[in-house]
């Protein structure tokens, strides 16, 4: 990028924050998934769950690879670094976009597959100082790890925390190693590149119960309000104001959410996003959409001058990059 336009990014870093991190209007119908938990058994059969181990095999190219000396960093001094424990299947983390919860409802096994939510309105975006966040025409919503400083807001304000990061990785280590992020944050983006191709995402092609489905919206919609009128209860409609996952389940989700709880030893009454473990998301099902709880922390993290200035850092990285990649193609 000329000198001209990097100035004019770096003016404009404010209006960059919210241009940015623009939820992209869908050309075409969204996608949308079901989660049946009245199907799903957990693979209990297999070591690990078809659909957790189709999704390492298809991810295993982003999972990062930390620098041998992590550094210490500004304020904080705990260094989350899972790269030790990759194969943790029982939680979500930078290796792990998809685990399957288990617990026991009235002497009944309930397993329930956790990962991304893909909101409707997406908090994690909207809060995201770095605009580094976005929400695709298919309705993925996906964190662009290259250009993440992982400073943790989008856990902090998704009410499951479920992006996961990963120390001694991303962009910061360059930029200010000591005082920015400390990391690169890592989760679910749908499988978008197989979608962008009309095929299905991993988990749902390696599930041997149809356990998991993906469609256009309309159409899940559809089966959403079947499996009302039968009686069985949803989860994923109303929370956060709307998400692209649907669970359906004979069991109340009120009471899985209890399960969970008393699994981890927090108190049904008090398990919601700030209790939960890091990693194990609850089933909460008063879960208000973050941002028009709490504008005013939003402001203040939209607008935070070093903020600013990095998010135009960022911009004129990416420009960057697509001139490198339109040079490419121009000598090809």
């Amino acid at each position: 990028m000329q000198r001209r336009n990097f100035m004019k990014v770096m003016a404009f870093s404010p209006v960059l924050l919210s241009a940015d991190s623009k939820i992209v209007k869908p050309q075409g119908e969204r996608i949308a998934s079901i989660i049946d938990l009245d199907k799903c058994d957990g693979c209990v059969n297999l070591a690990v769950p078809a659909c957790v181990s189709a999704c390492k095999d298809k991810n295993s190219a982003r999972f990062p690879e930390p620098c041998e000396q992590i550094p210490e960093y500004f304020p904080r001094k705990i260094k989350e670094d899972y790269s030790k424990n990759r194969d943790d299947i029982s939680r979500l983390s930078p290796y792990n976009f998809i685990f399957v919860e288990s617990v026991k409802v009235d002497g009944r096994s309930v397993f329930v597959p956790r990962r991304c939510m893909h909101c409707d309105d997406p908090t994690c975006q909207k809060i995201c100082p770095f605009g580094v966040i976005s929400k695709d025409d298919k309705g993925a919503v996906d964190i662009d790890e290259n250009f993440c400083f992982g400073g943790a807001k989008c856990r902090d304000a998704c009410p499951w925390g479920i992006p996961q990061r990963q120390a001694g990785v991303g962009i910061y280590l360059k930029i200010a190693p000591k005082l920015a992020g400390g990391g690169a944050m890592f989760k679910c983006d749908m499988c978008k590149d197989l979608l962008a191709r009309g095929q299905k995402p991993a988990c749902q092609s390696k599930c041997p119960k149809n356990a998991l489905i993906f469609d256009d919206k309309s159409k899940i919609l559809a089966q959403v309000q079947k499996a009302r009128e039968a009686g069985k209860f949803i989860y994923g409609d109303k929370q956060n104001g709307g998400t692209s996952t649907y669970y359906i389940s004979s069991v109340d989700f009120k009471n899985i959410n209890a399960a969970i709880a008393e699994k981890y030893g927090v108190a049904e009454s008090e398990f919601n996003g700030k209790t939960q473990k890091v990693g194990r998301p609850h089933l909460n099902l008063n879960v208000p959409n973050f941002i028009n709880d709490d504008a005013a922390l939003v402001k203040s993290v939209l607008f935070a001058p070093v903020a600013g200035l990095i998010a135009g850092a960022i911009a004129v990285a990416k420009s960057n990059k697509k001139d490198e990649n339109s040079a490419k193609k121009d000598k090809e």
